[in-house]
């Protein structure tokens, strides 16, 4: 069977510390590897301000992951992110094509109109 293509964002709570946080990423990134996912891509986005407060929190340590793999991992992901107490919250959405092309030209910095306005302001 053909894997497919996978993104989760989860929300860590904003109480841990750098190393507590790298092990919880490393926590889940294992969960994937040791059930034959393979993780092409992993972002940390730092602390957030959350949309609304959760658990009386208003911010959260971001982290996404683009894996591939079967569907079965998904729910195992999941189950483990429900057990975390460091979880705050999550969302995973299979990816289709035209989501994978632009995740990559995402990654590339096609869309960071930041560092294009940088370059230009520097060579003025």
């Amino acid at each position: 069977m053909k894997p497919n293509h996978y993104e989760t964002v989860f929300i860590l709570t904003p109480v841990l510390s750098d190393a507590q946080m790298k092990d919880a990423v490393e926590k889940f990134k294992q969960v994937l590897t040791s059930l034959g996912a393979d993780v092409y891509h992993h972002e940390d986005w730092g602390l957030r301000k959350l949309a609304y407060p959760i658990q009386h929190k208003s911010t959260g340590f971001y982290t996404l992951f683009e894996f591939s793999g079967q569907p079965d991992v998904i729910k195992t992901l999941e189950t483990e992110f429900k057990r975390d107490e460091r979880v705050m919250r999550f969302l995973t959405t299979k990816l289709d094509k035209h989501a994978l092309e632009y995740n990559e030209k995402r990654r590339k910095g096609a869309f960071n109109k930041k560092s294009e306005t940088a370059k230009t302001e520097t060579e003025a």
